[in-house]
């Protein structure tokens, strides 16, 4: 293959690629390319409209390019630009060119920066330029504005990723001068999928707006951040120049004296500037096609086989066929399950930036809804009393007490329990509901076959609601199974303690005159309850007869008081220095 075979490798792969995007097909054969990476501001379409020479893209602050620009720059006769999605239509005035990006780009994002991974695709034709692809990627950015979504900077890196992450795409790094390279946002994405910097090329823009006295020669000679492909030094149009409509030819010639009067870079003002670096891009790519050549081919043709042996089963396609039936229904059933994993899951192929929706929504009711519904069934203190207050007094009868009773803890622990069903039949209700919906969000894509997709709803929500009912019943047991046995051995109870009766006489005394008060003989093991009603009587401190007080028992002290009082009386107070104390 000659130097003009050479030549047309580059409009040839434009011509494959503009032919799989006529089609509507996603470009997996990877064809080689230069995709364009940059910080906001960076320079990055200054540096493309230098190439053509004509101001055809959107200007202004903030993020402009919010969609991938795919820009195929092809040598001709005359000079106009064509858009893949406005088919036949040749625009020769390159303002138009600019609106008809900003409207296209508007259509899919709307016009509050917005971002979206579907690319634009404009070939320009003239004179003037080498045979070139670029993709134009939206700049890096890192605090969302207008509708962007709070995890803007992760969605431009993947977008960005998906197109430097192929080995057939060379990376245009776009960096400013004036800015530290170490920081750099584009040699750092470059980085990480070039850690030998193999398909890498280094910009730097912005040269002239430096600090006096500081220059960008140790970069420019590669000896910075070294890579293999090296440096290119540009300087675009200021904002001022481009706003006075300063002609990009006349710019050409300003950066040109720029670099031969610049002491530091007049050694090699040769290798610099927009038309050495558009010369280097046009020599790159086509030697980066050539190499990638045979692996392209092979995984073309491996391709086209795969595409004509699917053509040959269409030759004997048979819409009656029982077979081919089954098959379609089998792989429409197959997706739609697939589909409705993915959005429980959470890995769907879309992200919804609005709405929770799936998943996420199942998981807000597990984490937010049920919690707070179990909030609501909390009892107030008094109300609890006083239920605990009628429990004792009810069982005890005409007689009096001073330890809870059994049946009165069961009765009030058994009341507290039945209280969460009415929450986890609701919580199951909310789940199931989700589920539906979910479904009905996947089910859309059986549209084409209305009643499949009748039947199939209906079976899949027959089994949701049957499933809800056997969850139902399982809720309603382990509920059941709680109220059926209260294990007061287990490690969360803490309602009860047991003081150990000891050798020392004077503990014993205590406990012994306690109960002699209270008309109980002084058990060998004292079981104390720590907090409940208390009925005093018979005691020279108190007037009047009995009376019932809630009471509070620690290692230390006994008190109590009325609801209506806040102080608190101390009864008796004795030291358990010598006294073992266990949680049963």
């Amino acid at each position: 293959m000659g130097n003009r075979g050479m030549e047309d490798l580059i409009p040839l792969v434009n011509r494959l690629q503009h032919a799989l995007g006529s089609a509507g097909q996603s470009c997996s054969l990877h064809l080689p390319q230069i995709a364009v990476v940059g910080g906001q501001s960076a320079g990055k379409s200054s540096v493309l409209e230098n190439f053509v020479g004509r101001d055809f893209l959107p200007r202004g602050s903030g993020m402009v390019t919010r969609r991938p620009l795919i820009l195929q720059l092809l040598t001709a006769d005359t000079e106009h630009g064509e858009f893949l999605h406005c088919k036949g239509k040749k625009f020769t005035d390159f303002e138009e060119i600019c609106r008809e990006i900003e409207a296209e780009t508007q259509r899919i994002t709307g016009s509050n920066k917005g971002i979206s991974p579907v690319p634009i695709n404009l070939r320009i034709y003239s004179p003037n330029v080498l045979n070139l692809t670029l993709v134009d990627l939206p700049g890096i950015t890192k605090v969302p504005v207008g509708d962007q979504p709070a995890d803007i900077e992760y969605q431009i890196r993947d977008m960005i990723m998906q197109y430097i992450c192929k080995d057939n795409c060379l990376i245009l790094a776009v960096t400013p001068a004036n800015t530290d390279l170490a920081n750099s946002d584009a040699l750092k994405l470059a980085k990480d999928v070039d850690p030998q910097g193999q398909r890498t090329i280094g910009v730097i823009t912005k040269l002239d707006l430096m600090d006096k006295g500081t220059d960008a020669r140790n970069i420019l000679e590669n000896r910075l951040l070294p890579l293999r492909r090296g440096y290119i030094g540009v300087v675009n149009r200021s904002q001022k120049d481009v706003v006075g409509k300063k002609d990009i030819k006349a710019a050409l010639l300003a950066e040109k004296d720029f670099f031969l009067s610049h002491p530091s870079y007049k050694h090699m003002a040769e290798s610099m500037g927009t038309p050495y670096l558009q010369k280097t891009l046009n020599q790159q790519l086509t030697n980066h096609i050539r190499e990638s050549l045979p692996a392209f081919r092979s995984h073309l043709q491996s391709q086209l086989l795969s595409l004509n042996k699917e053509a040959e089963e269409f030759k004997q396609f048979s819409p009656d066929d029982p077979a081919r039936r089954t098959k379609t229904l089998l792989q429409l059933a197959q997706r739609l399950a697939g589909d409705f994993e993915k959005l429980i899951e959470g890995s769907g192929d879309t992200v919804d930036t609005v709405n929770l929706s799936g998943g996420a929504k199942i998981n807000r009711i597990f984490h937010v809804r049920f919690p707070y519904e179990l909030v609501q069934i909390e009892s107030d203190e008094k109300k609890l009393r006083q239920e605990i207050n009628y429990a004792i007094r009810n069982i005890h009868g005409v007689r009096t007490g001073l330890f809870t009773p059994d049946m009165a803890f069961e009765a009030i622990v058994k009341k507290q329990l039945s209280c969460l069903k009415r929450p986890c039949i609701k919580f199951v209700d909310m789940v199931s509901q989700e589920l539906i919906s979910t479904l009905y969000q996947c089910i859309n894509k059986l549209s084409s076959f209305p009643k499949l997709q009748e039947e199939t709803e209906r079976l899949v929500t027959t089994e949701i609601r049957e499933q809800e009912s056997k969850c139902k019943e399982q809720v309603l047991m382990l509920i059941e199974i709680q109220l059926a046995y209260i294990n007061t051995k287990h490690e969360d109870f803490i309602g009860f303690t047991t003081a150990q009766q000891t050798s020392n006489q004077a503990n014993k005394k205590t406990h012994a005159g306690m109960a002699a008060n209270h008309g109980v003989a002084a058990p060998s093991r004292l079981i104390v309850i720590r907090k409940g009603w208390l009925t005093i009587s018979n005691l020279g401190i108190m007037r009047g007869g009995a009376r019932e007080y809630w009471f509070i028992l620690s290692a230390e002290s006994l008190s109590w008081f009325r609801d209506d009082e806040v102080r608190h009386s101390h009864l008796n107070k004795y030291h358990t220095k010598t006294t073992q104390q266990y949680t049963i």
